[in-house]
C-alpha cells in the first residue's frame, strides 16, 4: 500500500500514513498527535523495493 507524507495546520506535526488508494480518496486521515483533520498533504520521493539484485 502507498504510503502519504502529512503536516497538520493545526499543530504542525508531521507523519506518514499507510492507506490504500481508496482511504487516500475518500480524506478520513486524522492527525495522531491533535486528531486536526486539516492536513496539507506533502510532496516526497517514490521509492520501490524489488526482490532482484541490480
Amino acid at each position: 500500500m502507498p504510503s502519504y507524507d502529512y503536516k497538520c495546520t493545526k499543530c504542525n506535526k508531521k507523519f506518514t500514513a499507510i492507506l490504500s488508494i481508496g482511504e487516500h480518496d475518500v480524506g478520513k486521515v486524522k492527525c495522531p498527535k491533535c486528531g486536526g483533520k486539516k492536513l496539507e498533504q506533502l510532496i516526497t520521493t517514490f521509492q520501490v523495493k524489488t526482490s532482484r539484485k541490480s
